[in-house]
């Protein structure tokens, strides 16, 4: 990871729009690896995050409309589905033998609701990520508040889901010394993903903002993750950051005083 101290704040530039998501999101264009989980799952392994992504929804479409064998659970990963507990070993293994040949359609944008997240945009690696995006602070907090975002899958902590949707020249890498306390709510950026942690924890990711409304995890609700895989999500700038119409630098844009946890 590029080390932060080392960037220098780009000039304003003018606003420029969010480029479009790579428009080939074609899937399985090789045959997935699938393997035996015990007598009754399958682990599907697979090239890419968008396979994954598309396979998944595909699993789930199938489940709904009755055509998937009877199974526990639907698991993504970054690169992998686990399918869990079939009604029998025998479903398990026609499933295995009739996988690879399925056309599984290219994932595209959903029309279901889109869950917003309130978020400020004064996380303390803004303008380290703005010196990488090549633009100024505030415009990666309008870059990123205009993209959808789809939770790719949920992980590292209960509550914590992988959301994908930022073009690939957006990518950035992990910090090179991880934080030992991230807070909760922090707002993050790491390779292809987004997220919000949902407690406070150590962490490598470059945080860009703050949650500070929304309760990713909660054991008192149902469910107790706010995220599931293929949930649609939106940052939603709070009221003090979003941009200006005629693009002055908005509040908080350069970071303003950031509030860490005391352990």
């Amino acid at each position: 990871m590029t080390a932060p101290a080392d960037h220098t704040a780009a000039p304003d530039p003018p606003a420029a729009p969010v480029p479009a998501a790579p428009a080939d999101r074609t899937t399985v264009p090789a045959p997935p690896v699938i393997r035996p989980v015990g007598s009754r799952g399958l682990l599907v392994e697979l090239a890419t995050a968008e396979q994954t992504e598309a396979l998944h929804a595909e699993l789930l479409r199938r489940r709904a409309d009755g055509s998937l064998p009877p199974v526990a659970e639907i698991v993504p990963g970054a690169r992998t589905v686990l399918l869990d507990e079939f009604g029998s070993s025998a479903q398990a293994r026609r499933l295995a033998a009739e996988l690879p040949g399925w056309q599984v359609p290219p994932l595209t944008a959903g029309s279901g609701a889109v869950l917003e997240i309130p978020v400020r945009y004064d996380g303390p690696d803004l303008a380290d990520v703005a010196a990488l995006w090549g633009v100024a602070p505030h415009e990666v907090a309008r870059r990123h508040a205009a993209t959808e975002f789809r939770v790719a899958f949920c992980g590292f902590a209960p509550g914590f889901g992988y959301l994908t949707g930022l073009p690939e020249p957006y990518h950035v890498p992990r910090r090179a010394t991880p934080r030992t306390r991230v807070p909760v709510g922090a707002v993050g950026l790491a390779g292809a993903y987004t997220g919000v942690y949902p407690r406070s924890s150590p962490g490598g990711w470059q945080l860009i903002g703050t949650a500070p409304e929304t309760v990713l995890w909660d054991t008192a609700r149902t469910p107790a993750a706010l995220l599931a895989p293929g949930t649609r999500v939106r940052f939603v700038p709070l009221d003090g950051d979003r941009p200006s119409p005629d693009g002055d630098r908005p509040p908080h844009a350069d970071g303003l005083p950031y509030r860490e946890e005391r352990p």
